[in-house]
C-alpha cells in the first residue's frame, strides 16, 4: 500500500496545481459550508427536543446519569442530527455538485453522473445511522450484562465510559472513511448506491490505518475552521463589539476556507481510492499462477537444449 504521506503530498500538489479550478469547486460548496457553520451554534443548546428525546432513550435503555460519556454523546448526536437535517438541501445540491466537479477534474472523465453520487450519499446516510445504532446496541448489551454481574461502582462507570468512547470513535471513524471512499468511487461504478458502499468495504480491507491517517489532517483542519468561526463570528455577533457587516464579511471568508478544506478532503479521498484500486490490481497480477520453464543444456556430442515444464492438463 502506498505511503499516506505520498498520497497527501500528491493531493496538496494537485490542489495547488489546479487552484483556479479548486476555487470554483469551493465557490460551489460555499452555500453548504456557510449553512453548516451557521447551524452548529444554534443547535448547541441542551434544551433542544432531539437532545431530550435522545436523553430519554438512553435512560430508558438503562444507562445511568452518572455515565458522563452518554450525556456528552446525546448532546453531540442531537447537534449533528439537527445540523444535518438543516443542511440537507445544501448537501444534496451544492456539496454534491462540488464533489462531482472535482471528481470529473481528477478522473478526466467526460461526465460525472450526479445521480450516482446522490444515491451513494443517501446510502451513506443510512449506513452511518446503522453504525451508530449498532454501537448503541453493543453498549446496551455490555452495560446490562456487566450490571447483572454486580458491576455498579463509580470506577466501573468511569472505565465503561472511557472504553465506550474509544470503541465508538473507532466505529464511527471507520464508517466515515468507508462512506467517503464510496462517494468518490461512485462515478466509476455502474449505478452507485449500496453496491458502491460494499465495494468500498472490500477495498479498505487491510488499509484502515492508511485511511485514518489520511482523514485525520483534513478533519482536524475542518474542526479548526469551525472553532475559528465560533470564536471570530458567533462570539463577536453575540457580544456586539463589531459591525454586523464586518462580521458577515469575515464569516464569508471563513466559510470559503471551510469549503476549500472540503475540496481538499475530496481530492485526498480520490487519490486514496486510486491507490486502493492500483494495489488491488497489483495483487491480482502477483497472485496469478506462473508457468515455470526449465532450460537444461545437455553436454553430449550434439548439444541439445531441453525445455522442461509442467505437463499439459489437456
Amino acid at each position: 500500500m502506498e505511503d499516506p504521506r505520498k498520497i497527501m503530498r500528491r493531493s496538496i500538489h494537485t490542489f495547488l496545481q489546479h487552484y483556479h479550478r479548486v476555487t470554483t469547486a469551493a465557490a460551489i460548496a460555499l452555500p453548504f459550508s456557510a449553512a453548516l457553520l451557521l447551524s452548529q451554534p444554534f443547535f448547541s443548546s441542551s434544551s433542544s427536543s432531539i437532545y431530550m428525546k435522545l436523553n430519554t432513550l438512553f435512560r430508558g435503555a438503562g444507562f445511568s446519569s452518572s455515565l458522563g460519556f452518554f450525556n456528552i454523546l446525546s448532546l453531540k448526536l442531537s447537534q449533528t442530527l439537527s445540523s444535518s437535517l438543516f443542511t440537507l438541501p445544501f448537501s444534496l445540491t451544492f456539496m454534491l455538485f462540488s464533489k462531482a466537479y472535482i471528481i470529473k477534474l481528477l478522473s478526466g472523465a467526460s461526465s460525472v453522473y450526479y445521480y450516482r453520487l446522490l444515491r451513494t450519499y443517501i446510502c451513506n446516510s443510512f449506513f452511518l445511522l446503522s453504525a451508530n445504532a449498532s454501537a448503541f446496541a453493543l453498549f446496551f448489551l455490555a452495560f446490562n450484562i456487566l450490571n447483572s454481574f454486580g458491576f455498579s461502582s463509580r470506577n466501573f462507570y468511569t472505565l465503561f465510559s472511557l472504553s465506550s468512547a474509544l470503541i465508538y470513535s473507532i466505529i464511527i471513524a471507520n464508517a466515515f472513511v468507508i462512506s467517503n471512499l464510496a462517494l468518490v468511487s461512485s462515478p466509476s461504478s455502474s449505478s452507485g448506491g449500496y453496491a458502491t458502499l460494499l465495494k468500498a468495504c472490500l477495498l479498505i480491507r487491510g488499509r484502515t490505518s492508511t485511511a485514518l491517517a489520511l482523514a485525520l489532517p483534513t478533519n482536524l483542519s475542518l474542526a479548526g475552521v469551525e472553532a475559528l468561526f465560533r470564536y471570530r463570528v458567533m462570539r463577536s455577533y453575540y457580544k456586539g463589539d463589531r459591525d454586523v457587516t464586518l462580521i458577515a464579511i469575515e464569516g464569508t471568508f471563513i466559510a470559503y476556507l471551510y469549503a476549500l478544506f472540503l475540496v481538499l478532503d475530496t481530492i485526498v479521498n480520490f487519490f486514496f481510492y486510486q491507490s486502493c484500486v492500483k494495489n488491488e490490481e497489483d495483487e491480482k497480477i502477483g497472485g496469478e499462477d506462473e508457468y515455470l520453464v526449465k532450460i537444461q543444456i545437455c553436454d553430449t556430442e550434439n548439444t541439445k537444449i531441453c525445455i522442461k515444464g509442467p505437463k499439459s492438463l489437456f
